[in-house]
């Protein structure tokens, strides 16, 4: 199974850099990262400890997953966002793309993961092409 795993502060500035490392998979997959990454830092706080990871499954479907420490924040799925709305979207389109998604609650942590069809990315994806940014660096 490939695995590419990244620790982080999750920040505003992270997200775009964290897309950029991941070039090498799909568009749903970054995008999935986006939104996953996204919800820790509207719902757990900016600057959050958090951890994200991409594998490749034996059945070839790619599972991302992100950890944060706060096993309370549950992702809730609700009704659709009005057109004015400036958010709400995120889960809508993540339940959308995914075959699956669903949260694993750990003691002191909890992961939000989903599974996504599609071709796996090149073996060099394992790893970032060029080191992390300190936007994404871990603060620990």
């Amino acid at each position: 199974m490939t695995t590419w795993e990244l620790s982080l502060l999750a920040t505003p500035e992270a997200v775009p850099e964290v897309r950029r490392l991941l070039r090498r998979y799909d568009h749903d997959v970054r995008l999935c990262v986006t939104e996953l990454l996204t919800n820790v830092i509207d719902h757990v706080g900016e600057g959050t400890p958090a951890t994200v990871r991409v594998a490749v499954l034996p059945t070839g479907h790619t599972r991302v997953e992100v950890t944060d420490p706060d096993p309370r924040a549950l992702p809730l799925l609700t009704g659709p966002a009005g057109v004015t709305d400036e958010s709400g979207r995120g889960l809508a389109l993540l339940d959308a793309l995914a075959l699956r998604w669903g949260v694993e609650q750990c003691g002191d942590r909890k992961t939000v993961w989903c599974e996504l069809a599609g071709e796996p990315p090149p073996d060099d994806a394992r790893a970032p092409a060029a080191p992390p940014s300190p936007a994404v660096r871990s603060g620990r």
